[in-house]
């Protein structure tokens, strides 16, 4: 073992476990330290054990027993954990060395630490790291943003433990300054909320709607996986539609209907009103996971609302690939919202994403991990400007290609009370903006008329705004803001 590790990390947590059994199978000695001591000592004589790890017990052994520049990784939980472990190692470091946050940390709070440890001569990454425990272990995808000058110190050991794509490409590159790392994994998780949710929906209008077993549904997926659809989620829900209790029956049928989240979809929704970007698909899709919390409230309203009862009297083989269609148009209206999203926070940060870099990141190793990324990366091969992925040319076509099933789909399940919140708001997100003229102008006109707000006029030039005493007891006095 090397008398000094190439790197530390904090937090000996199942994610933090396996990062660093990640790192030291790359070759790589990893310093240990976790505030519950006995944590360290279970570590590295069970897991850890005879492998190059030097278990400190200590913020002054963690930080003698490191290579300078000292590298650090803190898993900790986000929020004021992170904020309280980084005053308490701060004065046994040097300048120059580097901190990494490699949990879900907040993007505003990643801007706020880089900024800080800066001006205290120190260096900061705040990484998103994707892959759950497994990722973690045998290589996640890993997104590291930050100090600029921290990257070349750190830049061989993430790209070792991270997933490799099938060319051997790291699924792990610089994503910008600041919080870029962490607003990218904050997208992510956004459209992972919103991978599932539709998933979810098909999978209930298979259930209720189409009357499918578990079993029938497994095969179904397991199908899916194979073609245009193959992707991380689509293989463990096939898994789980497949998966017997000990009597035999599917599990899946036995668990309480009602999701939990960290928070990171909500952050996603929030960041895009603020944005002013239409991030439909994923907000329903956090909202969907509220709805389903309220467990008690749904049992009793469904004693005393009514709707109509599912049935079907088509082909189902037929209306299942219909299915596959609109799941898969679904899909493309979430990342392309998610990419939206990216691009408006890249003007609004001075961020300077590579969208198709992204997409390989997200190729291997993460959750929503699948071949249709590489569809992304070629898109913006194509068109590194493209301002919508449903602009590029596969999208369109696929899109194109898709609508009729995608409408027969929507509108069979409304009209059987099957709710479909995400592929109905994806479908709406793309009718509005194909349409060359919303109805906003009379919204506009309706705010002026009670606000003062102003208009713009189609047969003027944009930039002029005008306001009308639609009563003819109002001033002429205008409102002085106006937005878009």
């Amino acid at each position: 073992m090397k008398e000094k590790a190439d790197i530390g990390l904090v937090g000996l947590a199942v994610m933090g476990e396996n990062l660093v059994l990640n790192m030291e199978s790359k070759g790589f000695t990893v310093a240990v330290y976790n505030r519950t001591t006995e944590k360290v000592d279970q570590f590295v004589s069970g897991r850890g054990k005879d492998k190059n790890i030097i278990a400190t017990r200590t913020l002054q052994e963690l930080v003698d027993a490191l290579e300078r520049p000292r590298k650090i990784i803190i898993m900790v939980k986000a929020g004021k954990p992170v904020d309280d472990f980084i005053h308490q190692i701060i004065p046994y470091l040097d300048k120059g060395d580097v901190l990494i946050d490699g949990g879900n940390s907040h993007f505003p709070d990643t801007n706020r630490r880089t900024a800080y440890l800066e001006n205290q001569g120190f260096l900061y990454i705040g990484t998103g790291v994707s892959g759950g425990e497994e990722g973690a272990l045998k290589g996640p995808s890993i997104m590291p943003g930050g100090s600029k000058a921290a990257w070349p110190l750190v830049k061989d050991i993430f790209q070792k433990i991270a997933a490799k794509v099938s060319d051997g490409t790291p699924c792990c590159d610089w994503v910008g300054e600041d919080g870029a790392g962490h607003f990218v994994k904050m997208v992510h998780n956004g459209i992972e909320y919103g991978d599932m949710q539709l998933i979810c929906e098909a999978y209930q209008i298979m259930k209720d709607m189409l009357g499918m077993s578990a079993g029938e549904m497994h095969e179904v997926f397991k199908a899916w996986n194979e073609g245009e659809l193959d992707s991380y989620l689509i293989e463990i829900t096939r898994d789980i539609l497949g998966f017997k209790d000990e009597d035999g029956k599917p599990l899946v049928d036995k668990i309480l209907d009602t999701a939990g989240q960290k928070g990171t979809g909500k952050w996603t929704g929030i960041t895009a009103l603020e944005l002013g970007v239409p991030l439909t698909l994923i907000g329903e899709s956090v909202f969907s996971r509220c709805l389903s919390a309220q467990k008690n409230e749904r049992v009793e309203a469904s004693k005393i609302l009514k709707g109509p009862a599912p049935a079907f009297s088509g082909n189902k083989a037929e209306f299942v690939e219909d299915l596959r269609q609109a799941l898969y148009a679904s899909k493309m209206v979430s990342y392309a919202q998610g990419y939206v999203l990216m691009r408006e926070a890249a003007k609004e940060y001075g961020w300077d994403l590579n969208y198709g870099g992204i997409a390989l990141m997200w190729r291997g190793g993460c959750i929503i991990r699948s071949v249709f990324l590489g569809k992304i990366k070629e898109a913006f091969d194509r068109d590194p400007g493209l301002r919508n992925l449903l602009l590029d040319p596969f999208f369109k076509e696929t899109v194109h290609r898709a609508q009729e099933s995608w409408r027969k789909v929507t509108a069979l399940a409304i009209s059987n009370g099957i709710p479909i919140p995400a592929l109905s708001s994806a479908l709406c997100y793309y009718d509005g903006y194909r349409c060359e003229r919303l109805p906003a102008n009379l919204l506009q006109a309706q705010r002026d008329y009670f606000g003062a707000h102003t208009y713009e006029r189609i047969d003027k030039p944009r930039g002029e705004f005008f306001h009308t005493n639609w009563t003819g007891r109002g001033g002429t006095t205008a409102s002085s803001t106006y937005s878009v």
